[in-house]
């Protein structure tokens, strides 16, 4: 048989694939974005930080300690160097990020936080760069300089609103986030190697769901954790379940079957989904500087990610 007739006759379930994967990656993509969406939510009903990121990590800790143990059938159990990666990493990339997200989503716009998080692939790099030495592109360059000026465009659109402190405060506190994030990114890439990306981000997630337990327990009273607004539980179990523990194994999935460099490029739906989400359901303006710094923002990402 040819090699013609042969790609052909793989062809129908090479594209079945694909288009599983592309729709898994866009479900993931836009399912990350609601998160934002119901934390300014849950907002409005009274609820802090501290309370809000614990209430989502009680009920997202059974499907991510689920999720660690599926995933570890039958490995060999891990290294004491393993146990130290797994929780340096549950406390920068998801207790560390998870919580100044929160923070900041209460001084800005949904829509603002994540295109500050849509930065972090060029965070990554500053961070390959400076710990591996690893070459920086020129269009990698032009496309940071291209998102930055995006987000510093909507960002002095809030700052003109009327409450620049808080406004600057809340974007800082985002921009934390990412780099936390960022750093779980670069650091990560040993561990996945030995444990496997579900393995390690089952672990670390858990270790992040009892950091953020903890801080609550030591900061707040015993016994008040379901002293909130009803509304408040039901967003945190949809906070945890789809917008958390679903899109992490939907992208993975996707992964799978289109490659990450596919999955992330589809990813680019994400702050589209946000910024549409918070004009429809958080009532949030919607201006012209928005939407030319969105674009510039996914213009950006798009000339940073080719390859």
């Amino acid at each position: 048989m040819s090699s013609g007739a042969a790609s052909s006759s793989l062809s129908p379930k090479a594209r079945a694939g694909m288009g599983t994967g592309l729709l898994l990656a866009v479900f993931g993509a836009i399912a990350f974005s609601g998160k934002a969406i119901i934390v300014k939510l849950a907002y409005r009903h009274g609820v802090d930080a501290v309370t809000l990121i614990m209430l989502r990590m009680l009920f997202a800790l059974p499907l991510f300690a689920g999720m660690a143990w599926w995933a570890g059938r039958g490995k060999p159990p891990l290294t004491r160097r393993d146990w130290l990666g797994v929780c340096g990493l549950g406390l920068t990339g998801y207790y560390l990020a998870s919580f100044l997200d929160f923070a900041g989503l209460a001084y800005i716009s949904a829509s603002l936080e994540r295109l500050i998080l849509y930065l972090n692939p060029t965070l990554v790099m500053l961070f390959g760069w400076a710990v591996y030495r690893r070459k920086v592109r020129g269009k990698q360059l032009l496309g940071a300089a291209i998102s930055y000026a995006g987000v510093m465009l909507v960002f002095g659109h809030e700052l003109g609103l009327g409450q620049g402190g808080a406004t600057a405060w809340g974007a800082f506190l985002v921009f934390l986030s990412a780099i936390s994030y960022a750093i779980y990114l670069v650091w990560s890439g040993e561990f996945v190697k030995r444990l496997g990306s579900l393995r390690l981000v089952g672990l670390a997630t858990t270790v992040a769901c009892l950091l953020c337990i903890g801080q609550y327990l030591v900061l707040r009273p015993i016994g008040t954790a379901l002293d909130v607004a009803p509304p408040v539980i039901w967003l945190s179990v949809l906070n945890a379940t789809l917008c958390t523990a679903v899109p992490v194994l939907a992208v993975m999935m996707a992964i799978e079957r289109i490659g990450p460099a596919v999955a992330a490029q589809t990813g680019m739906i994400g702050p589209m989904s946000t910024l549409l989400m918070g004009v429809l359901l958080l009532g949030e303006p919607f201006t012209v500087w928005i939407a030319a710094g969105t674009a510039l923002v996914l213009a950006g990402i798009y000339v940073f990610t080719r390859p």
